[in-house]
C-alpha cells in the first residue's frame, strides 16, 4: 500500500521584496498597502472556503485578519477585500 507523504519544500522560490518607488504622494502608498492587504485576506478567506461576497462581513474578514496577525482592516479594506472575492476570479 502506498502511503502519500506531504512536501515539505515549497514548489518555487518566493519573490524577493523590492522597495516601493520614492517620490510618489502618500496616497498612492496607502492605496498600494490598502490593496496589498485586501488581496492578502481574500485569498486567505478563499482558502478558507469563504467564495460568496456575502458570507464575507466585516466581522469575518478582521477575524480573519487577526487569525493571520494582520492590522483589522477598515471598512474600505474590508468592501474591497468583497469587490475581490466577487471579481477576482
Amino acid at each position: 500500500m502506498a502511503v502519500a507523504t506531504a512536501m515539505t519544500e515549497p514548489l518555487h522560490k518566493p519573490l524577493r521584496k523590492k522597495p516601493l518607488p520614492a517620490g510618489r504622494p502618500r496616497e498612492w502608498y496607502v492605496s498600494h498597502n490598502r490593496r496589498l492587504k485586501a488581496m492578502r485576506l481574500a485569498i486567505s478567506l478563499l482558502d478558507t472556503g469563504v467564495y460568496q461576497p456575502s458570507s464575507a462581513g466585516n466581522a469575518r474578514i478582521r477575524a480573519e485578519a487577526a487569525r493571520l496577525a494582520i492590522h483589522p482592516p477598515s471598512d474600505t479594506t474590508c468592501r474591497m477585500v468583497r469587490t475581490l472575492i466577487r471579481y477576482g476570479r
